[in-house]
């Protein structure tokens, strides 16, 4: 028998390798989708519909908003830079989010495709989840999918699945028109 892991995914093009990789290890992966902090309206639904696609006979919890919304949170630093204190704040928003699914759904493990990015903290992803896995009571499998062409493989099965694949990290920060 498997164990049941929910996978917070960031976007289907960084699912691919965690969602190969933890499925050959024997996880039942489940995969978990917030998509309040991606912007305009029309982005953050080719991001979903890219990772439903992905997740074909898969399990998908889709969580749309969060109490405080994304940008009330986020506001506040807005003149961070990228991968600053607002990309900590994400992290934690998501995975949260993340937690509170898996304990309604019962269950216990908890993962993130968001250490497959080159351009991400894996330290800072990983302390964030450990803090947030422990705060719900659940556990948390720290891994950093980028390692051994993680990144790279992801890009190729992205082309070879003709996925959706979004050229900057969701935010409206991030596209430069901060308000």
């Amino acid at each position: 028998m498997s164990s049941r892991l929910l996978l917070h995914a960031c976007c289907a093009p960084d699912a691919t390798v965690p969602l190969e990789e933890l499925t050959a290890e024997g996880y039942d992966v489940l995969l978990y989708w917030y998509g309040a902090n991606i912007h305009p309206a029309e982005e953050e639904e080719k991001r979903r519909e890219a990772l439903a696609f992905l997740a074909a006979d898969r399990p998908l919890f889709i969580e749309d908003s969060f109490s405080p919304p994304w940008m009330e949170v986020a506001l506040p630093l807005a003149d961070e830079p990228e991968g600053g204190k607002r990309c900590g704040l994400c992290f934690r928003l998501q995975l949260e989010g993340a937690a509170r699914v898996a304990v309604r759904e019962g269950i216990s493990l908890l993962c993130t495709t968001l250490t497959i990015s080159p351009h991400k903290d894996v330290g800072l992803i990983n302390d964030i989840g450990m803090e947030t896995a422990k705060k719900y009571g659940l556990d948390w499998l720290c891994r950093v999918f980028r390692k051994k062409g993680g990144f790279q493989r992801s890009v190729a099965l992205s082309k070879e699945l003709e996925l959706y694949r979004q050229s900057y990290c969701g935010c409206v920060f991030s596209m430069g028109e901060v308000k």
